[in-house]
């Protein structure tokens, strides 16, 4: 019986590997980018007042990562925010190996084409080769229904590649599919003829 295998993990083998070798003139397939790990965060400020905003947020981010969120908690105190040391204040997860693939796949395939008036994603590096987008929604994934919301929360997704190279790392995640406003301008020739 075969083992099931993310197309995106394929995609990088046979044909990522080989653009960026071919871009940035890599030796070995050993000094390719890889894509580490995914990290989503959300902050649930809000949830010093409302405890329950904690666990409908642990639930669907569990939902959306397909993977078991864990709270964040507060590590001091601070007065003018009502907020105790080993308070929850958020949840977020860390997504490795296949459904950091599956993720991708299903947020670049999915979830991102949902967003109204979509323009694509900044490409704000971190100086490090590591990419953190925002998103405001949580609606924008499928997995969420939306008769069941309560309240919208937004969170942050970064991308944490193999690289220090900001450079490499916008063509690694290019080349996976993140929709970045100046990629898109780049790949339109055809809107300027018409």
């Amino acid at each position: 019986m075969a083992t099931y295998v993310p197309s995106l993990k394929n995609m990088y083998k046979e044909q990522i590997v080989p653009a960026l070798t071919k871009q940035f003139g890599y030796q070995s397939i050993m000094e390719v980018p890889k894509l580490q790990k995914i990290v989503i965060n959300q902050g649930m400020g809000q949830a010093v007042a409302d405890k329950k905003l904690i666990e409908v947020a642990q639930q669907e981010l569990t939902l959306i990562a397909g993977q078991k969120a864990v709270q964040t908690r507060s590590r001091k105190d601070i007065s003018n925010f009502k907020l105790r040391k080993g308070m929850p204040i958020g949840v977020r997860v860390t997504l490795r190996g296949d459904k950091m693939y599956e993720f991708m796949q299903r947020l670049v395939a999915v979830a991102l084409p949902r967003v109204r008036d979509f323009q694509g994603i900044n490409e704000k590096f971190d100086g490090r080769g590591n990419y953190t987008m925002g998103i405001t929604e949580q609606i924008i994934f499928p997995e969420i229904d939306i008769d069941k919301i309560t309240k919208i929360f937004g969170m942050e997704i970064t991308f944490v590649t193999s690289t220090d190279s900001d450079e490499e790392a916008y063509a690694l995640l290019s080349e996976f599919g993140l929709p970045f406003k100046n990629a898109k301008k780049k790949a339109s020739p055809l809107t300027e003829e018409e």
